[in-house]
């Protein structure tokens, strides 16, 4: 049974008058931020708004890197150039710094976005590109990724920190892969039941799969999207859940 591990969720994904979840009360729930860099979602002020919320309540910051794709929220694969991409993250990653800074906090992990997360799970010649644009910036930063997929071995082969990552509010396929969101079920909202289910997650290490089959996750942090409408919900529900069992919520990263 796992005795500590990580609650984080994307935020800071606000866009001028159009907001995108809770972050002040997210932030009051988990243990680490990933925040929006401006590529997939996330303005200036916006973001800066969330990273003070997030030092007020001593929450670890992550980088949130996505392909620049503002209008698919992310989401959409794109074919970029190695060179592009790791210009790309070293952008995103550089722009979040600099806000973090003036609130008097730090970025200490990078964890991709949307497509680019879930391409370059199993797309070696993205996942090159993403690792050498984190290297290129600060190689001391800690890259999250899908648990048990390719790119954490990649990022370790070339010296960088990695925490596998698990997903509260999403179905698995009985490989360990996330379903797509184009099929039905593959986004949960019941807040027992996803609490129900990081609770399987840590103390037997599986989940079970969209197809009833018990699925191996071995992770390390466990997120619940911040654009999920019952996200608030969600979050502290597997957080008491998980408290209550004995397990103790803290990032991965002291902050």
């Amino acid at each position: 049974m796992i005795k500590t591990i990580d609650l984080n969720s994307d935020l800071g994904e606000s866009f001028g008058q159009w907001c995108m979840g809770n972050d002040e009360a997210i932030l009051e729930i988990v243990s680490s931020a990933n925040v929006a860099c401006g590529f997939h979602a996330g303005d200036p002020v916006g973001i800066l708004r969330t990273l003070k919320f997030a030092q007020k309540n001593n929450v670890v910051i992550g980088a949130h890197v996505s392909y620049p794709d503002l209008v698919g929220f992310g989401r959409r694969k794109m074919d970029i150039a190695a060179h592009e991409l790791t210009a790309d993250v070293i952008y995103q990653i550089a722009a979040l710094q600099g806000l973090a800074k003036v609130v008097d906090t730090r970025v200490s992990y990078v964890k991709p976005h949307g497509a680019l997360y879930n391409t370059i799970a199993h797309d070696e010649y993205q996942a090159i590109a993403v690792i050498e644009g984190i290297l290129a910036i600060d190689p001391n930063l800690t890259l999250v990724g899908l648990a048990g997929s390719s790119i954490l071995r990649l990022a370790q082969e070339r010296g960088l920190k990695t925490i596998a990552e698990a997903f509260a509010d999403r179905a698995y396929t009985s490989k360990g892969e996330l379903v797509s969101r184009r099929e039905t079920g593959s986004v949960l909202h019941d807040a027992d039941l996803v609490a129900r289910r990081m609770l399987q997650l840590v103390t037997e290490g599986g989940v079970e799969s969209i197809d009833g089959k018990f699925t191996s996750i071995q992770a390390d942090s466990i997120c619940v999207h911040g654009d999920n409408p019952d996200a608030v919900e969600m979050a502290k529900q597997v957080k008491t859940v998980l408290q209550q069992a004995g397990v103790t919520i803290r990032s991965f990263v002291h902050p």
